[in-house]
């Protein structure tokens, strides 16, 4: 019998609903979270499986506990979670737009990860993928790459806080390390979701979405606190 389980964190659309599919169809629970509880009721639904709702907030620590309390046991967390409001350079990014998007992208990380670290204790092969963007690799940023044009300052507070989330993916395999944990870092490549007007010319997310899932169903002796592109290539810091 499979009993194992995932969380996708921002699983009602886009490469996390993906993602979500993608785990149902390998035999996991997966828990669809979701800010919004019909949003995704509705992604639950057109999963199909054992996919099971599960309303958080990533930036609301109340309903991350409130969530937290409702899985006893969990085997793999994708932080998927994301926003990206501007392309705007650093120069045209306030500080009231920085902090927006570190909300969501790296304390909402953090805060999902440290409340569900328990369950994941729980677990004999915990696993834990965040869903990073080549765009916040730095050597991709000044140098040639499979994913886009280096030497463009635009979407600052976006890429930014994804740095940061790389440094902490980092921070985490390190700590966690002894435990059995394996946490890594995903760059989807361009796809084509809501998260920006640009993304709207991406590729299949789904694509992507197999990327995280391949961490997400790593060995034990596979790789910890590393970058890895969709296609399973390793991506710089």
């Amino acid at each position: 019998m499979n009993d194992r389980t995932a969380l996708v964190t921002g699983a009602n659309k886009g490469i996390g609903q993906h993602i979500a599919r993608l785990l149902a169809a390998e035999g996991f629970t997966v828990y669809v979270g979701s800010r919004d509880p019909e949003r995704g009721r509705r992604a639950v639904e057109e999963i199909g499986g054992t996919a099971r709702p599960l309303t958080l907030d990533v930036t609301d620590a109340g309903t991350v506990e409130r969530a937290a309390s409702r899985v006893d046991r969990l085997d793999v967390l994708v932080n998927n979670a994301g926003i990206s409001p501007s392309l705007a350079p650093p120069n045209e990014t306030g500080a009231e737009e920085l902090r927006r998007v570190y909300e969501t992208n790296v304390y909402g990380v953090v805060t999902v990860t440290n409340a569900f670290l328990p369950a994941l204790r729980r677990s004999p092969h915990p696993r834990i993928v965040n869903v990073s963007s080549g765009t916040a690799s730095l050597t991709w940023s000044t140098h040639p790459n499979p994913q886009f044009t280096p030497g463009n300052g635009a979407g600052a507070a976006y890429r930014s806080s994804k740095a940061a989330l790389n440094a902490l993916t980092v921070l985490y395999a390190q700590t966690l390390a002894e435990d059995g944990f394996k946490v890594n870092a995903l760059a989807p490549g361009l796809r084509a979701t809501d998260l920006n007007p640009r993304a709207a010319a991406g590729g299949d997310p789904a694509e992507a979405a197999q990327g995280a899932v391949h961490l997400a169903l790593l060995p034990d002796d596979g790789p910890t606190g590393a970058f890895f592109s969709w296609d399973g290539t390793s991506v710089p810091w």
